[in-house]
């Protein structure tokens, strides 16, 4: 039975934030709305949006994309969502918040008003062009400020300082970084990950001045602002942007004369009361055993403990560990809990540091070996999921501690799924523990998409996605569920199984696979006339199959059906759905003449060029229409397709090696192009990035990469496995001092055997980290030939290498394929919607 309205408490909320957005889920969940008529306040003109990953709006990403609900969300739930509205006050006697527009009454109230960044008492901090980062609409500010900009400063080198100077980075800004303390993120690094990390930071541009306190801010002779320092030292900056850290918004919980404590923030109990009962706080304003949790997942559990208080439920507040795993600037950092070893005396350390590979990481542990107490990581936080187990369920640490932070090896020390206790929090963002999925799993669930639904584990940050997936897999097999490992549900294999069909049987065709291999329950497979479509899934998986078995063009029409967009049309469509083209450069290698063509392209269709990290030049803005046009005249001067659409070859990086420089030992651009038009048309599971370096200085970055080659006196070392993007991995030693015929030798059997045993969108380090035996299998496998399949894997590769045509030199030829490039069936004219806008002399989408 519905209460009415008029007999509901009134309850209101008092910010849209993260936090603010979560309590009201949670009440949602809970029927809240049947007990309370709710009132959401948010200051901003933008619904609750995701903080986390705010710096996303400089690359792309929108408020709407950001926001955590549909914009009906609030209303569907009979919820009132007032914002742009901020509470300028709140009136304990009378039960009343109020606004601009009114006065609101009240029978209980939740503070959610988060925190504020804080900007030091500096002189001149209120100057033009001095801004803070904090919410979309500064982030606005920066990016109308930053257009007329060409150097930016940000103030604090913590962690929103450095996600502000990735911002400013990604405004083309000359960025440089002012931290008072002696080293950056000083809450979360020593002295010696301190060290590295501002070397990683530096390496991207990034200039890095630690130990500056400012003094003032006054104007500039070269730019906008000078900043002079205590040592009299100055710079010069446009822009200068506020990050050195946050202070609570607790105004009207100080006027209201709720308790507070003695450096900010309003004092809550376990239930998330103030000292009035009638009003709550979370999140980063409320104080909970003199601490101010400034992460998301305490604010999360705060919101939890808040909405079982307002419906009578037991749920409390017990505190949150503030460990944290980041990625700031493409620099993996991570702290566990005592990271510094300050807080448990008697305690022993562990380090190990990599200045070559650039990764340093540390354990903190008992007197007695036996509890795992901090942990810092700097470079790779592949560590971190194994190490937060230890740490978070007390378990006991393996004989030797320090192998848990060594570079892996065969017979080091892994923490399984069946390691973990119930006890052990698999997703902290919604405090999921793997006793909660066991649960659900026995309630009915029986795959990884239900159990995410009725948890909601891997819905925040979505780093436990891996964790998550093993403990799924293995508390179902422990059930006798089998693990349907199918690549969809038309066929009842695996892509591995798949391939070795495809290659055994010499089936060509994606009609011939499904018509004699799709599933039984697969609709219509048992007509020959009946349709044989496929998915979404298995049809770009097939078709990378067929490529990477026969090599035939894409671009064929029995080929066609299969592709995404991005094969379809052999570029990558971009956001306001023109396309990108990027012609090969082999080792970016490039002539003058080449130059010239391609900057000539580019001023006649108004394409925004940019030079790639993987040494090409990426022409933007092309319509679907000029396409073949501007293809025509690249080939004629004598580019080909750079495969920069496919998965398949991409890049292979190199340095000038010994033919200039007077460290090269090889020459590792003759091999760099020598190696990419061997493995051009390659198409494989994922995408591939090779490198090649002329000496151990290692300017390529190869090993940063699928294969990397590093040249030596004796001639080419070879790292496998490594890749740079969301989860960075250093590539692994794998052969030492080849010559070319045997580097050559071995990339083609390691490419090939990739190829074959792989799963679907699989890259080369993922593939390594779930094959069984490890590296060392690996090496039995293609450098002793255990299986005996050298030679095949070697005449397989061939195989592409001798049928490798390039693709859209293939198409501009054929009127049929030339037919596809067109906006609209019916009509050959452009489509109306593209709209751009100049910027810094180029044009971007508007």
């Amino acid at each position: 039975m519905n209460t009415p309205q008029s007999e509901k408490l009134r309850l209101i909320v008092i910010g849209n934030g993260m936090v603010g957005h979560h309590l009201v889920e949670q009440l949602i969940e809970r029927a809240a709305t049947e007990q309370y008529r709710i009132t959401v306040f948010g200051e901003e003109r933008h619904r609750a949006y995701d903080r986390v990953h705010l710096s996303e709006y400089f690359s792309g990403r929108d408020a709407q994309s950001l926001a955590m609900c549909d914009a009906d969300f609030y209303a569907e739930h009979g919820i009132e969502l007032r914002l742009n509205e901020a509470v300028t006050a709140l009136d304990r006697d009378k039960g009343e918040v109020v606004t601009e527009a009114g006065r609101y009454a009240y029978d209980r109230v939740v503070l959610a008003t988060g925190s504020y960044p804080f900007v030091p008492p500096i002189p001149g901090n209120d100057r033009e062009n001095c801004l803070v980062y904090r919410t979309l609409d500064d982030l606005d500010a920066i990016r109308a400020a930053a257009e007329k900009a060409t150097t930016g400063v940000v103030v604090g080198g913590g962690l929103l300082g450095l996600e502000a100077a990735n911002a400013l980075r990604g405004l083309d800004l000359d960025t440089a970084v002012v931290e008072f303390a002696p080293r950056l993120m000083p809450m979360q690094v020593d002295t010696e990950g301190g060290e590295l990390l501002r070397e990683k930071i530096e390496a991207l541009g990034v200039q890095v001045l630690t130990g500056r306190a400012t003094q003032h801010i006054e104007d500039g002779q070269a730019s906008f602002h000078r900043m002079v320092f205590q040592d009299d030292k100055v710079l010069e900056t446009d822009l200068i942007v506020f990050s050195a850290g946050i202070r609570p918004r607790d105004e009207l919980a100080r006027e209201a004369a709720l308790e507070m404590g003695e450096r900010g923030g309003v004092v809550i109990d376990d239930r998330c009361l103030t000292s009035d009962p009638a009003i709550l706080a979370i999140g980063e304003v409320a104080l909970w055993n003199n601490s101010i949790f400034g992460l998301v997942a305490p604010g999360y559990q705060m919101a939890k403990a808040a909405a079982a208080t307002l419906l009578g439920g037991e749920l409390t507040f017990a505190g949150a560990d503030m460990s944290t795993k980041l990625k700031l600037l493409g620099v993996d950092v991570g702290a566990i809990g005592d990271a510094h070893g300050n807080q448990n005396p008697g305690a022993r350390m562990f380090r190990y540091l990599d200045e070559i590979r650039q990764e340093y990481r540390k354990l903190v542990v008992s007197s007695d070996g036996r509890k795992l107490l901090g942990a810092m990581l700097v470079g790779d936080n592949a560590y971190y999921d194994t190490l937060m187990q230890y740490y978070s369920n007390g378990l006991e640490l393996p004989e030797d501690p320090a192998a848990l932070i060594l570079p892996s090896t065969e017979g080091a020390p892994t923490l399984g799924a069946d390691a973990l206790p119930d006890g052990a929090t698999i997703c902290s963002c919604h405090n999921v523990t793997k006793g909660s999925i066991c649960a659900t799993l026995d309630a009915g669930a029986t795959d990884l998409g239900s159990v995410k639904a009725e948890t909601r584990a891997s819905t925040g940050c979505g780093g436990c996605a891996a964790l998550l997936k093993s403990v799924v897999d293995h508390e179902l097999e422990a059930r006798g569920v089998e693990v349907d490992q199918s690549i969809c549900e038309h066929f009842a294999h695996t892509r591995q199984e798949l391939f070795d069909i495809v290659r055994v049987e010499g089936i060509k065709t994606f009609g011939e696979l499904i018509g004699k291999h799709g599933a039984s329950h697969n609709q219509g497979l048992g007509s020959s006339s009946a349709p044989k479509l496929g998915c979404d899934i298995c049809k770009p998986a097939v078709a990378s199959i067929l490529a990477s078995c026969f090599n035939e063009p894409i671009t064929d029409a029995a080929h066609i059906p299969l592709q995404d967009t991005n094969d379809t049309f052999m570029a990558n469509m971009q956001k306001n759905g023109t396309y990108s083209v990027v012609p090969r450069v082999p080792g970016g290698e490039i002539t003058p003449d080449k130059l010239v063509v391609l900057g000539e392209v580019a001023q006649k269709y108004e394409l925004y060029t940019k030079i790639t990290g993987g040494q090409r030049i990426d022409l933007f803005g092309a319509r679907l229409e000029d396409l073949p046009d501007i293809w025509g005249e690249l080939i004629e001067a004598g580019f080909e397709t750079g495969h920069a659409y496919g998965k398949s070859v991409r890049t292979v990086k190199s340095c000038v090696g010994s033919t200039w420089c007077r460290y090269g030992v090889q020459d590792s651009v003759g091999m760099a192009i020598q190696l990419e038009h061997r493995y051009k048309g390659l198409r494989s599971p994922h995408k591939l990035k090779f490198a090649v370096s002329g000496c151990t200085r290692e300017c390529a970055e190869a090993q940063s990469k699928d294969v990397g080659v590093i040249a030596t006196e004796h001639g080419w070392n070879l790292y496998v496995c490594g890749n740079g993007g969301m989860r960075p991995r250093h590539a692994e030693l794998f052969a030492t001092d080849l010559d070319d015929e045997q580097l050559i030798k071995i990339i083609d059997r390691f490419l090939m055997f990739y190829v074959r045993t792989a799963d679907r969108l699989q890259r080369t380090s993922v593939w390594r980290e779930n094959l069984e035996g490890g590296l060392d299998y690996l090496k039995e496998v293609v450098l002793e030939d255990s299986l005996g399949i050298g030679d095949e894997l070697e005449a397989q590769m061939q195989t592409v290498i001798d049928n490798y045509e390039c693709e859209w030199a293939g198409a501009i030829n054929d009127p049929e394929k030339l037919k596809r490039f067109r906006s609209f069936v019916n009509d050959a004219r452009p489509d109306p919607d593209i709209i751009v806008t100049e910027e810094r002399g180029q044009l971007r989408p508007a």
